[in-house]
């Protein structure tokens, strides 16, 4: 096979970051299309990253022979149904993570309903990706992290059991308009942001059964909570606020128990409330060694200035309040959150005929696991998931 043909679908954030990060590999690939809401934006984009076709509309797009992947990067909501339209035009699918939810009011609806809506949804994915025989790389960066992938390769050397994991991504809350409402982000800071904690401990847990039974160790239960503590009384009544407040309907803060197949424990939490930038942290506590993964903030450059002007527009790193004060800014933060290598095995994974590392099954997965928190949070119980 030649070169991979890849049209997007969004022309954001997440768009600009994968276009950036195709620029590094693209011998292997050509970026044939983007499609977007607005043809301005469309077009925008285009010129940036040298796109030759532009769309609004996605169907149009999936009906061009010379683009055989499709990159979702739109809001939450649109996932699974995008995702079910290119798998049924024969397109291989990269997706931004979470896979899907449930959208839709988040103060009336049960999680009960809630987790089957969106176990639905997944199942949905699951059905056409299969169906069709199409490639699926569900987009969780913390798998390809380099730490991640070092932490690995030291498992499999000491051979020690994993007994827990501690796993975190906190900020001070998204400023993107979808994540105020659950009918469009599908949850609140345990989806968008756990996603990633809960993908990258799912991840190890099934890297360690495969490696030691040839099978993965899966969750077995979960026990979760959930809090809005930017409308506790006294927070509202401060004049200032450091922190995005304005959930509709979804929480700022998050925590989950989950317990696996062999007994082992992990502990993630994602919160909206925490001041400083992008923490990304993970430990895991093995029998016979300990390690600490600090995607971010990692110290491999410290700085320091006591003004925050001083650096000027020189970007320091993700969702700082001021650049004054002690600093961790990340020579190359894309690398080390594992962007590239995310994009590359997905590549990779057509060309040679393969699985990717992150796929299918793991977006599945964190959807329940996410889900079952939810539904622990609301009735105050251990949630069992469903034997595979």
């Amino acid at each position: 096979m030649g070169k991979i043909g890849v049209g997007i679908i969004g022309a954001r954030f997440a768009a600009d970051l994968h276009a950036h990060t195709y620029e590094r590999f693209r011998e292997k690939i050509d970026l044939v299309a983007v499609c977007s809401k607005t043809k301005e934006s469309a077009e925008t984009f285009a010129k940036k990253f040298r796109i030759p076709h532009v769309y609004t509309d996605h169907r149009q797009m999936f009906e061009r022979k010379d683009i055989q992947v499709i990159d979702l990067c739109v809001t939450t909501n649109l996932h699974h149904t995008m995702a079910i339209d290119a798998a049924n035009a024969g397109k291989h699918i990269i997706c931004e993570k979470p896979l899907t939810g449930f959208f839709g009011d988040g103060k009336t609806i049960s999680r009960k309903i809630m987790m089957e809506e969106a176990l639905k949804n997944a199942s949905s994915v699951l059905k056409a990706v299969q169906t069709n025989r199409v490639k699926f790389g569900y987009a969780e960066n913390f798998v390809y992290a380099p730490p991640v992938t070092k932490l690995k390769n030291l498992m499999k050397a000491c051979q020690g059991t994993v007994l827990d994991i501690r796993a975190e991504e906190s900020h001070s809350g998204s400023h993107a308009a979808y994540s105020r409402e659950w009918k469009t982000s599908g949850g609140g800071s345990l989806l968008r942001m756990g996603a990633h904690p809960v993908g990258a401990v799912l991840h190890l847990k099934h890297y360690e059964g495969l490696m030691k039974f040839g099978r993965p160790i899966r969750a077995k239960s979960i026990i979760g909570d959930v809090g809005s503590l930017t409308k506790m009384e006294a927070f509202r009544k401060e004049p200032k606020k450091w922190m995005v407040d304005s959930w509709v309907d979804v929480e700022d803060w998050s925590a989950a128990l989950v317990t696996f197949e062999d007994g082992s424990k992990a502990t993630i939490h994602a919160t909206d409330v925490s001041l400083g930038g992008v923490k990304n942290l993970m430990s895991v506590y093995m029998s016979n060694a300990v390690a600490h993964v600090n995607i971010n903030p990692n110290t491999s450059l410290v700085v320091y200035s006591p003004e925050g002007n001083i650096f000027g527009s020189e970007y320091i790193t993700e969702k700082v309040e001021t650049k004054a004060g002690w600093q961790f800014p990340s020579p190359d933060e894309d690398w080390m959150r594992g962007y590239p290598q995310e994009m590359e095995d997905f590549i990779n994974a057509i060309l040679e005929d393969r699985d990717p590392i992150s796929g299918i099954d793991l977006a599945y997965d964190v959807v329940e696991v996410i889900y079952a928190a939810y539904l622990s949070a609301e009735t105050g119980k251990r949630i069992e998931l469903a034997k595979k």
